[in-house]
């Protein structure tokens, strides 16, 4: 495993990352290397494109058409 020195930290960032690690019962190392690790190797996201091709095809277009109070389709202008 290899070591990472981090310089140059404000001090109040040192002070919440202990406060996180007291939260968490773990050391300010551990949760460094927690947040590390979460932001650097969460699974991707979906693009939008990829969301909207998962949705499953649920009818026909004109079962989403939008009606007037009569029912009637509205009227375009």
């Amino acid at each position: 495993m290899a070591n990472l020195v981090v310089r140059n930290l404000e001090d109040d960032l040192v002070q919440a990352l202990k406060q996180r690690a007291a939260r968490h019962q773990r050391s300010a190392e551990a949760e460094h290397r927690d947040i590390l690790r979460r932001a650097l190797l969460r699974p991707k996201r979906k693009n939008f494109a990829e969301t909207l091709s998962s949705i499953p095809n649920v009818g026909e277009d004109r079962d989403f058409e939008r009606v007037g109070a009569d029912g009637a389709p509205p009227v375009m202008v």
